[in-house]
């Protein structure tokens, strides 16, 4: 087993039993020696950092490319560094032709939010009402809180309208730094494309076949379907509107959510703002 797991396992053991760190190595096969042991390796967060943002100005450029213009800025780091770090941050370009460019692209994963408003994801939701129409519903979710930002149900939607309620929702919460959405038309349009690009917002696109890559969406989805579009019925637009609203006020006030410690989106929003003024409170000045 390499040194890594066995160091791993040791930690899991004594976290988890609460034994002396003694025990924990000798059960886990680790040397006390090396548990004390402080890495010498630099740090590669500026490394890191500036790879992204090259990858970023040159969108179309793999890791042989960038590992060429990092050695001209003066870094002395190999290609199979360059290639580790670059696979480690989601860099890879798609082989997959787009059909016209993206003004407002981002390109790899895109970092976990910190606050609220920094990161949305967005998609569609099909169900029908009484008499057989059917209808789609555009949910909108903040990645931070899980808070849902928007559920506006149409019989259809164009881009131009998608970007109407995006502004709307702007206008309540604050513009986010990107949206995570699919490759759907509505997505894929020149009006929202436009509208991304006049207002620094940045559409990341998840992969064709990888519904995980916006997870965050999905689950909300599965969410909706279960507790609300298949226990009720819609007689008509307005109808399934005013209940979907009274769900949502429900699902952002109300219902318990096990990735935020069972709090409400709206009280581990508040959560989180009374931890930063207490410990602004508690800094000397």
């Amino acid at each position: 087993m390499k040194p890594a797991k066995r160091r791993a396992r040791a930690q899991w053991i004594q976290e988890t039993f609460h034994v002396s760190v003694v025990r924990a190595c000798r059960l886990a096969g680790f040397s006390r020696a090396a548990w004390y042991r402080r890495s010498r390796a630099k740090d590669q967060e500026p490394l890191r950092l500036r790879l992204r943002d090259l990858a970023k100005a040159r969108p179309r450029f793999g890791y042989l490319r960038l590992h060429v213009l990092l050695r001209r800025e003066g870094w002395l780091v190999n290609k199979k560094r360059v290639r580790r770090m670059y696979r480690l941050e989601g860099l890879q370009l798609r082989n997959r032709v787009r059909r016209r460019k993206h003004m407002a692209l981002h390109r790899g994963t895109a970092p976990p939010p910190t606050a609220q408003a920094q990161r949305w994801s967005t998609d569609f939701v099909h169900d029908q009402l009484l008499d057989g129409r059917p209808f789609r519903v555009l949910t909108l979710i903040d990645q931070w809180n899980s808070e849902s930002v928007l559920l506006e149900p149409a019989s259809g939607f164009r881009g131009a309208r998608v970007a109407e309620l995006l502004d709307e929702a702007i206008a309540r919460v604050g513009r986010p730094v990107s949206i995570t959405c699919d490759h759907g038309t509505e997505f894929t349009s020149r009006a929202l494309e436009a509208w991304a690009y006049e207002r620094g917002v940045q559409l990341d696109f998840t992969r064709p076949g990888k519904p995980t890559d916006n997870g965050h969406i999905e689950s909300f989805n599965g969410r909706l379907r279960d507790e609300c579009l298949n226990v009720q019925q819609f007689l008509s637009l307005d109808d399934a509107r005013a209940k979907l609203a009274a769900w949502q006020r429900d699902y952002n006030e109300h219902r318990p959510h096990s990735a935020l410690g069972h709090l409400t989106p709206r009280e581990f929003t508040q959560k989180r703002q009374d931890d930063e003024e207490r410990s602004l409170a508690a800094t000397p000045a």
